[in-house]
């Protein structure tokens, strides 16, 4: 037997493994590094979070990203380069993360690695008859494998893809076994660039599950942020609280087909970036609107469509708890509307479950390693959106 097969095994028979997760979002602002100590698997999985940290990005770096994100057209050759300059950055920032918390690289398991998202292509967004939906994430796995010396998963949403889902969202595998509970229904939030959640019925029936994106979480704002005010987002939604909202603005921002079509769906700036509030803009009447307007304005669309996609699925008077995550947690405008908009739902982030929620999406990666090296595919029966399948590819250091 090859040594990294053996070695592959061992690790995998362990009782309890130390998998780093990764993730880098359509934020681009870092890379979170999660180091967890999983037991067990599916519904069986306990994992802590040791170490968290979110590795920084130099402007330079994000600026070649922002190079080949989003875009239709783009230089192929720059797009070749990135995927492994993406890898071994990721790598080199494991590294240093590694020899901070005082571990040694040859105790850490396995890594598991979103990679970096440079296009999202659901057939609902391309709406080409002849091709299936898409998706693209670089920053190859064998580059880190290789760099750090341990173990890579990467590449998770292909098998997505391969089995029948868009490759999005995956929150739903890893939150229906690290955070569903018995006689409570719950929504997992998570407010990044998209916002998206998953619900987990109090009966713990996986076919009640299920796992959207809902629009815009913080993607519009960033974006507005970065050209007009050269800031990476709005801190403290200072800009967001001292504009106003523009009622025209907002009608204009909802009216996209997007929004009405059935759950679960996925999407991404791809769709949501500035020539789509461009356009808003130029319908509503609005294209002098003051800046902070905007801004505010952008936040109460996220607020809105979130609030949609609950109540269409729970009701007017949706009654649920909800565990926050993501960046856009800590905009305190956001959230203050979301909890005036949804009376009777209660808000709390995931802290209160033991996680740290800037870490959730990286833990959750390491939960789909996990499965992918010791579980098995969990059962969501034939429900269009959610495959029953482990993915990730394995990439071996040697």
């Amino acid at each position: 037997m090859n040594k990294q097969i053996q070695n592959l095994y061992l690790r995998a028979n362990k009782s309890e493994r130390l998998i780093i997760g990764l993730m880098s979002g359509t934020s681009m602002d870092g890379l979170d590094i999660a180091l967890c100590k999983v037991k067990g698997s599916g519904a069986d999985t306990d994992i802590e979070v040791l170490e968290f940290k979110t590795g920084d990005f130099t402007a330079d770096f994000r600026s070649k990203i922002k190079a080949v994100f989003s875009k239709k057209e783009v230089d192929l050759q720059l797009v070749c380069l990135m995927n492994e300059l993406i890898a071994n950055t990721h790598a080199q920032l494991i590294n240093e993360a590694l020899k901070e918390w005082g571990y040694q690289n040859e105790e850490i398991d396995f890594i598991a690695s979103h990679g970096q998202t440079i296009f999202h292509a659901p057939k609902s967004l391309h709406q080409m008859e002849d091709y299936p939906d898409g998706t693209l994430q670089i920053g190859d796995g064998d580059h880190i494998a290789v760099k750090t010396g341990i173990i890579t998963l990467s590449d998770f949403r292909q098998k997505h893809l391969a089995a029948g889902g868009e490759g999005a969202p995956l929150a739903v595998y890893g939150d229906y076994l690290i955070f569903s509970k018995a006689g409570e229904d719950r929504i997992m939030l998570n407010i990044g660039g998209i916002a998206n959640f998953t619900y987990l019925p109090g009966s713990l029936n996986a076919d009640e599950i299920f796992s959207t994106d809902v629009g815009p979480g913080n993607t519009l704002m960033d974006q507005f942020m970065q050209q007009h005010f050269n800031q990476f987002y709005d801190r403290n939604a200072a800009i967001g609280l001292s504009g106003n909202l523009n009622q025209d603005l907002l009608s204009a921002l909802l009216k996209n087909d997007f929004f009405g079509a059935n759950f679960p769906k996925t999407t991404g700036p791809e769709l949501f970036n500035l020539n789509y509030l461009g356009a808003a803009q130029k319908v509503s009447g609005t294209a002098d609107l003051k800046k902070e307007d905007v801004v505010a304005t952008l936040c109460h669309f996220s607020a809105q469509i979130i609030v949609d996609a609950i109540q269409r699925c729970f009701g007017m008077q949706a009654k649920v708890r909800i565990f926050m995550s993501g960046g856009g947690m800590h905009n305190p405008l956001l959230v203050s509307l979301l909890k005036e908009k949804l009376p009777q739902s209660s808000f709390v982030t995931t802290n209160e479950l033991n996680i740290n929620p800037d870490a959730k999406e990286a833990v959750l990666f390491a939960v789909l390693a996990n499965e992918t090296l010791c579980g098995a595919p969990i059962d969501f029966g034939s429900r269009k959106g959610i495959p029953s399948v482990c993915m990730g590819k394995i990439s071996l250091p040697e």
